[in-house]
């Protein structure tokens, strides 16, 4: 529950706080999380305000300021006196429409402090608190008043003070390339440039934490530095240097501090999601699904993305893959280079990208005909390239063009080094660029829209209020694939970027060893990251001829593994080095299982403690050949069958670079 400690006041201070006629400036409250184990206090010192954050009375985060810099005024940061506070403990669950869990428990203890300055303009702020048993939250909410209608952000002052000795995982923020970079290894202290969210740390008293933000609306993106020896926020700024231009009332994203004894245990949190709102109106019409894609043949040279001699996105390409589909049980298809605008340098190009116009060699009314006869699902493709002032003058009138042609998901694409709105540069992830992902995934949701969002602003559990935001991309995915990538990156994502949600990692490629994309994997790990890495909208990515004909007994794993699961539970991993997760299918009884490897190959024991007692599962198991190696190697597999209960242990190998895959199928 909530302690509430005055200096020199008491209890009543938190009853009657709003009656003293001469407010305190100096208090201290504790919030304790339901569980009695972690804890954050909030200080208010001579007016200046701070928290810090405790678990079993060791220190995870020492004293760390608060505070908002605005242009133009004097910072929200001290002269603070308490008003009023006010508390709660919420327990309660709610029903995902898809993901990693199906029920969700949100059980929080909150205290609101009420704060109002003791000298003129006499301004007043609420900083809302929420502690969790797997983390902390907190958020400033700025009313509208008198002395201010709206603010600018000139910086936010939030503190992460962990001990510099820590060790983090973080990728570079303020890059080119936005999300997609390798995860690096290094000591906080390092950290004297800005990296993204989530960061991911072990600290010198041995918990591991992620220090992340949620339900990001209206703001820059906050990324995370070194600052005088504490980790401070780093709000992306807008191109005049600003961080946001809000009118009042205003309340930022939630400041996240996810805490755990061990990194497996942070991959289970909910608490991003919990942090955001229920559905905004009635998404039963949303649909996992998983989908083949005219795509890889561009990566390998078959085929390309401009109109010509190769193009990929063409009536009779379009045609074969629906058969594909049919054929193969693969519910939707995604073809990309579609529509005019990709000739030539499409990167410098893409301003001219039209939405609702195909190109001559694409019949899209006899394809989305042939694809509805056949049960088959179209996915859209608006690669904008970033020229967001084109793609909003089309944006409605896309979405309406797509669903008369009965298309209902679309993949957008950002892959612009920065976004060009309203003539001017900004960054992805800047105030105006969240702005336009949110008015774009509105809009899809009035039209029925699912989305897959490429060069996405990063995740921030919004999708338990628009649940038709199906999976984004927003880190290294497999197009890095044939020497950008090594086996370790997929080891490293689970603990950081997937913290934040969902993943569009375009697995199941089986064209491994092909010279022009050669990829740093083994056939099985294909399989294993439709498990390791959750996307509700799953791509099978290779050309659907090596799923029919050369790997059918590989491939049959891609069909059976769900787009959404009841329940996951991880079972073994380290960060950077290997992860094993095991996901209950969604509403069912049989369970998946995968595991991935760095360059190191090892056998592992799996303790099968979370199958039905008494029961008999029949597993099938898609694992590396004794030999395989991801260099050396790269096709060697095996597939076998056991009986399995309960109680048993599951030992498999996993080669260097390599992975494998579980059914396990209940008998009745």
């Amino acid at each position: 529950m909530i302690q509430l400690g005055y200096a020199n006041v008491g209890i009543y201070m938190s009853l009657f706080g709003n009656l003293f006629r001469k407010p305190k400036t100096d208090a201290v409250f504790d919030v304790v999380s339901p569980n009695k184990r972690l804890v954050l206090s909030f200080l208010l010192d001579r007016g200046e305000i701070s928290y810090f954050v405790s678990k079993d009375d060791k220190i995870i985060l020492r004293k760390s300021k608060l505070g908002i810099a605005l242009k133009d005024a004097q910072p929200l940061t001290d002269h603070f006196a308490v008003v009023r506070t006010y508390s709660r403990s919420v327990d309660e669950s709610w029903t995902a429409y898809w993901g990693e869990q199906h029920e969700i428990r949100n059980n929080y203890n909150e205290l609101a402090v009420y704060l109002e300055e003791i000298v003129r303009p006499k301004r007043i702020m609420t900083i809302r608190f929420r502690v969790f048993d797997d983390g902390v939250a907190f958020r400033y909410e700025i009313p509208a008043q008198p002395e201010m209608e709206n603010m600018i952000v000139e910086d936010e002052l939030t503190e992460f003070s962990v001990d510099t000795n820590s060790k983090s995982w973080s990728i570079p923020a303020y890059q080119p390339d936005r999300y997609e970079y390798n995860y690096i290894e290094r000591p906080v202290f390092s950290l004297t440039e800005s990296v993204h969210t989530p960061l991911t740390i072990q600290t010198t008293s041995g918990h591991f934490i992620s220090i992340h933000e949620a339900a990001l609306y209206n703001y820059g993106s906050m990324t995370i530095k070194l600052s005088n020896s504490s980790l401070k926020s780093d709000i992306t700024p807008l191109s005049d240097g600003m961080r946001a231009y809000v009118e009042l009332p205003f309340s930022t994203p939630w400041r996240t501090i996810q805490v755990a004894h061990d990194a497996l245990d942070l991959t289970t949190s909910r608490m991003i999601l919990n942090l955001n709102e229920p559905p905004k109106g009635d998404f039963s019409w949303v649909q996992p699904t998983k989908f083949l894609g005219i795509w890889w043949a561009m990566f390998v040279g078959e085929w390309t993305w401009a109109p010509g001699e190769r193009h990929g996105a063409t009536t009779e390409h379009a045609f074969q893959y629906i058969d594909y589909c049919r054929r193969l049980g693969i519910t939707a298809l995604l073809i990309e280079g579609w529509n005019d605008g990709w000739e030539g340098d499409w990167l410098e190009n893409g301003i001219n990208n039209k939405f609702m116009v195909a190109t001559q060699d694409f019949d899209l009314d006899a394809i989305t005909n042939y694809a509805h006869q056949n049960g088959v699902e179209l996915v859209g493709h608006h690669e904008t390239v970033g020229f967001i002032d084109n793609y909003e003058d089309q944006l409605e009138d896309a979405y309406k063009f797509l669903t008369q042609h009965g298309i209902r998901y679309v993949k957008s694409g950002y892959a612009g080094s920065k976004m060009t709105i309203n003539g001017r540069r900004e960054f992805h992830h800047s105030q105006l660029g969240v702005l336009h992902y949110q008015r774009a995934l509105e809009l899809a949701a009035k039209y029925h829209i699912m989305l897959d969002v490429h060069e996405p602003i990063k995740g921030t559990g919004i999708e338990r209020t628009w649940p038709n935001l199906m999976t984004r991309e927003g880190a290294r995915g497999q197009e890095y694939e044939g020497g950008a990538l090594e086996p370790s990156h997929a080891c490293f994502l689970p603990y950081t970027r997937l913290l934040s949600g969902g993943m569009d990692y375009t697995p199941g490629i089986f064209d491994i060893a092909n010279f022009s994309k050669r990829l740093a994997s083994t056939l099985t790990r294909q399989l294993a990251y439709y498990v390791t890495i959750y996307s509700s909208m799953q791509m099978a990515a290779d050309r659907p001829q090596f799923y029919a004909d050369t790997y059918p007994d590989l491939f049959q794993f891609i069909r059976d593994v769900p787009s959404r699961f009841e329940q996951t539970i991880p079972l073994l991993g380290e960060i950077g080095k290997s992860y094993v997760v095991a996901r209950q299918g969604w509403e069912s009884n049989d369970w998946f299982i995968g595991g991935v490897t760095n360059e190191e190959g090892r056998r592992v024991q799996l303790y099968l403690d979370f199958l039905d007692n008494g029961a008999n599962y029949v597993a099938t198991i898609y694992r590396d050949s004794d030999d395989a190696h991801y260099r050396d190697h790269q096709l060697g597999y095996v597939i076998e069958e056991k009986v399995l209960r309960r109680g048993d242990k599951l030992e498999v190998y996993m080669a260097p670079g390599g992975g494998f895959a579980v059914k396990l199928q209940k008998q009745q």
